[in-house]
């Protein structure tokens, strides 16, 4: 894999389960790796598991698929999930999807902990 379709996903233990933060364009190149990350800390059937997008300037449809099958899998193992620290151009394309309607959005990573 090609260091321009490379996405680095940092996975940090938290007291009731994960927080996962991607670094760069979640795109087509890019989702399975995200993906993968999602799938590996899913394994652990967490309390929670928070996605920190702060480092994600832009997301496409298939980042998006990859977040609602996450949400899909986290409603039947009954796990949070949450969604924080979107960017300006991200929170368009999660309201413009109506996502903003069905997964938990908060502003940072502090009101995620407590979500």
């Amino acid at each position: 894999m090609s260091r321009a379709t490379e996405l680095i996903v940092d996975i940090e233990t938290l007291t009731d389960g994960f927080l996962l933060r991607p670094h760069g364009d979640v795109d087509m190149a890019r989702s399975p790796a995200f993906r993968a990350k999602l799938t590996e800390a899913l394994k652990n059937v967490p309390a929670r598991l928070v996605v920190d997008l702060a480092l994600v300037p832009y997301m496409d449809s298939c980042g998006l698929a990859t977040l609602i099958e996450a949400l899909q899998i986290t409603r039947a193992q009954k796990i949070k999930l949450i969604v924080c620290n979107l960017s300006a151009r991200v929170r368009s394309v999660f309201e413009l999807s109506r996502l903003t309607t069905v997964l938990t959005v908060v502003d940072n990573h502090e009101q995620a902990l407590l979500a």
